[in-house]
């Protein structure tokens, strides 16, 4: 699962009324009824899912205890879902990198 902080464009040390904002305002612009975009459903269901997470304080505790207790197996591949994340909330898809290409 991609970070939810980032899917909301909050920090960790958003408080909850913050996280409500950034859904609210992320929710209307992906919804399926107002978006005609292809992937408008998948975008708004992960940020629906970020929220569920985010709103429960004992999930959000869980989660950022394990956010903060994990070894980074494959760092180019945490980068490149950060910076992916980052510029898909600019409306800019990066193509993505598959190893088996190679």
């Amino acid at each position: 699962m991609e970070n939810p902080y980032n899917i909301l464009g909050v920090s960790p040390t958003a408080s909850t009324e913050d996280i409500k904002k950034a859904y609210r305002a992320l929710a209307m612009r992906h919804h399926p009824d107002r978006n005609p975009h292809s992937s408008a459903e998948v975008r708004f269901n992960a940020i629906k899912k970020a929220y569920e997470l985010l709103s429960d304080p004992q999930k959000r505790a869980e989660y950022n205890y394990s956010l903060n207790n994990r070894i980074i197996i494959d760092p180019e591949n945490e980068a490149q879902s950060l910076w992916g994340s980052l510029f898909s909330r600019c409306g800019i898809e990066l193509p993505r990198n598959d190893q088996s290409s190679i």
